[in-house]
């Protein structure tokens, strides 16, 4: 972005003050750590207070400053300060304002999984005839939203971006923040199920995305979720499901997985294979999702099939790594709910060969509420002892499915680690393995399982 600072103060509604037209702003950012020179800082509020940060912000180049009113007695110096009521708030008033003067069609992609992958495979389709921007990473809150659109270039054409929630209102809000053109919900399962009490429930909060829908805008949905058909009834605007049954839209068929990448056809293109590089037939939704959108935007099937072929995936989604002894690793570790888990296991059982071992490390899932333990433990359907030869588990519900494990795997098989005694789980993990075998990490990011995969991923040097 490129904006005079007096044009900044006009759209938070301030006075602009002598000098403010002469000073350009080029970033807005929160972090004082990732400031550039010309950048605006923005001092959130919260477990660490943003303002206590000023003086690295000014080191790091920021030319301006938001400025919260109860803040007065910390009120900067030698810095162009604007005050608001609160910078959050001003933060996502400044976004919409810089969205609107762009003005690009926007993509807003939510889902209990797969946002983040679809939000990559649709970007990149979208690329094939588009300026587009996309959220960084998983930017996906009331942080990251605004914060993506305050880094859109100026041509930009199209923005996809991810949102996510875990309470009520909180798609309310981001869906009225960016207004999309077209909305995409990827999939309910039990992500935030503690919040939610019931899959139902979720269905009822991811809708939330078409509420600052635009009139004629176009809402994307898995059709082979009732939940999401019921709910869609109502809605005036158009709708187009995707999935694996004759009634979707868009179906897939002839879905074939190994290794390194999935292959399948759509019936509605049927001359036409495509492949996307990543493993799993779950992920083949995903792909549906970002072909539905394609389609919507007129690209041509053929760019769609190439853009598919090699997409650039955000890190720590299912990517696959080279440890240090000469094993694969499946790294997996950003997120992690039962159905995830389930999806990601059926995948590594049955679509990898390999002449050695596979090995499953697997963290808590966390945000399921009461229904923790009962859905730990109902994991262990999903591991199958022929094809697993030892199972790794760090975490305290994690204990759940170890319990569940010892019907039908030999003790010595089920290893168990408290949250903190990870240095043990990488020791004996180390102590394993052995070349040519597979290692699959899973769990929710609050577990660290990054920590892991660090240590099997180091040089020996």
């Amino acid at each position: 972005m490129k904006m005079q600072l007096a044009e900044i103060a006009s759209a938070l509604g301030l006075e602009a003050q002598p000098g403010y037209e002469q000073v350009m702003v080029t970033s807005v950012s929160f972090d004082s750590r990732s400031l550039t020179a010309g950048a605006l800082f923005v001092p959130l509020t919260g477990e660490h207070d943003g303002h206590n940060y000023i003086e690295a912000a000014q080191a790091n180049g920021a030319v301006a400053t938001l400025w919260q009113q109860d803040h007065q007695g910390k009120r900067p110096q030698g810095i162009y300060t604007l005050e608001v009521a609160d910078t959050l708030t001003a933060l996502q008033q400044l976004a919409q304002y810089y969205l609107h003067k762009i003005n690009p069609r926007v993509v807003a992609v939510t889902g209990s999984n797969g946002k983040t992958t679809t939000k990559d495979m649709t970007a990149a389709i979208l690329q094939r005839g588009y300026n587009v921007q996309k959220t960084y990473a998983n930017f996906n809150n009331q942080i990251g939203v605004p914060t993506t659109i305050l880094g859109m270039e100026p041509n930009t054409e199209v923005l996809v971006v991810e949102m996510g929630m875990d309470h009520f209102g909180e798609l309310d809000h981001l869906s009225r923040l960016v207004e999309p053109d077209v909305a995409v919900i990827t999939m309910i399962g039990e992500a935030h199920i503690e919040f939610f009490g019931t899959r139902a429930k979720i269905a009822d909060a991811k809708m939330e995305i078409t509420h600052g829908l635009a009139e004629d805008g176009l809402l994307v949905y898995n059709g082979d979720e009732p939940l999401l058909r019921q709910r869609t009834q109502k809605l005036i605007q158009a709708t187009t499901t995707f999935g694996l049954n004759d009634e979707d839209n868009l179906q897939a068929t002839n879905v074939v997985s190994d290794s390194h990448q999935t292959a399948f056809r759509v019936l509605k293109w049927p001359e036409y294979d495509f492949t996307i590089p990543m493993i799993g037939a779950y992920n083949v939704n995903n792909a549906l999702a970002a072909l539905a959108v394609g389609d919507y935007f007129q690209i041509p099937v053929a760019e769609m099939q190439l853009a598919l072929q090699d997409f650039a995936l955000t890190k720590n989604r299912t990517e696959w790594v080279d440890g240090n002894q000469g094993e694969r690793i499946l790294s997996d570790v950003y997120n992690s709910n039962p159905t995830a888990v389930k999806e990601v296991l059926a995948a590594f059982e049955n679509n990898v060969t390999t002449t050695g071992k596979r090995i499953v490390v697997l963290g808590d899932m966390l945000e399921l509420g009461e229904q923790g333990p009962a859905l730990h433990a109902g994991i262990a359907q999903a591991i199958n002892p022929d094809a697993i030869a030892s199972v790794y588990l760090c975490g305290p519900l994690m204990s759940n499915l170890r319990d569940a494990l010892l019907a039908k795997m030999p003790a010595t098989a089920i290893h168990y680690y408290d949250t903190n005694d990870k240095a043990s789980l990488i020791a004996d993990l180390k102590a394993e393995i052995a070349p040519d075998d597979l290692v699959l990490l899973k769990g929710s990011h609050g577990i660290h399982l990054e920590t892991v995969l660090a240590a099997l991923t180091e040089s020996k040097e």
